[in-house]
């Protein structure tokens, strides 16, 4: 960390040599000060359209999701809400949600007559988990109805309490398993938790309620986030799929990494900040670096 100017990658999706370009993507500020990115643009869709579908339980909705990947569907957004959500949003932004225990928001990309075969083999995979509502976006203002909840979400849960948003990823197969214990989890803490997040990669973000005045109350959702997070490495997952790991997350690396895996990704640290001057106390546990820090 001396200043010098490196330029890795490049305008092309292969470039050659060591791949410095996916070592430093994600990094969370520890490598170095990114100062200039080039970016690839992508065309826009000939058409886009999206279906909302009500089930009559997150387990159910969470497996509708899983088949919908395990036959190869792969649309464009599928987005997971539940019970709480949808109220809270729907008291909200006026969206036109049905009543229901949990709803998706699949939206699929293409020509007119590809979105109508993605939608009707998606529709035909959701038949056989009995869903309570289908609606199907017939215009451009129906699909934006559609959205407008969603994209309301975390404005909605603002304004009705304090909460902890989390970020853990999770293999699709697992979102039944994940959504029960999770509900679980809520009695056992005392506290509510809602929903919402990012279906189709697995990407969870469970909205932890409590109350920021009563003492006591953000300890234990700190505690239950923790279990959380817990739940995601131990189905096969990880510990944050979006917001990194930062400070908050950092001494749960030890749940997902062994001593030996935290001190492979350390020495490459070494090898581009060896005086450990870019954000030293984040991702890895104090503990781990403290003698690199003190060093």
């Amino acid at each position: 960390m001396d200043g010098t100017v490196l330029e890795i990658g490049g305008p092309w999706s292969d470039a050659g040599g060591l791949d410095v370009l996916g070592v430093v993507c994600g990094s969370e500020g520890q490598l170095g000060v990114v100062t200039e990115a080039t970016l690839r643009i992508l065309p826009k869709p000939e058409g886009a359209r999206p279906v909302l579908m009500g089930f009559a339980s997150n387990e159910v909705a969470g497996a509708c999701v899983a088949d919908i990947i395990k036959a190869g569907v792969l649309p464009v957004a599928i987005e997971f809400m539940d019970r709480m959500l949808i109220r809270v949003c729907e008291d909200f932004a006026h969206a036109g949600y049905p009543d229901c225990e949990a709803l998706l928001i699949i939206e699929v990309e293409g020509s007119d007559a590809e979105i109508d075969e993605q939608l009707a083999l998606i529709k035909a995979i959701a038949a056989r988990h009995d869903p309570v509502a289908v609606i199907e976006a017939e215009d451009e203002a129906q699909a934006k109805r559609i959205w407008l909840g969603r994209k309301s979400a975390f404005s909605a849960i603002g304004k009705i309490s304090d909460y902890m948003c989390l970020d853990g990823t999770i293999p699709v197969s697992s979102l039944p398993y994940v959504l029960r214990r999770i509900g679980e989890m809520s009695a056992e803490f005392g506290l509510g938790v809602g929903n919402v997040f990012h279906a189709g990669d697995g990407n969870m973000h469970p909205l932890i309620l409590y109350d920021a005045n009563k003492p006591g109350d953000l300890e234990t959702c700190e505690r239950f986030g923790a279990e959380v997070l817990k739940l995601c490495v131990e189905v096969g997952g990880c510990l944050t799929g979006e917001h990194g790991v930062g400070i908050e997350k950092r001494d749960l690396m030890g749940v997902q990494f062994t001593p030996e895996d935290m001190e492979a990704q350390l020495r490459v640290k070494d090898v581009f900040d060896p005086k450990w001057l870019l954000n030293p106390a984040k991702v890895f546990p104090l503990a781990v670096t403290a003698d690199r820090r003190a060093a």
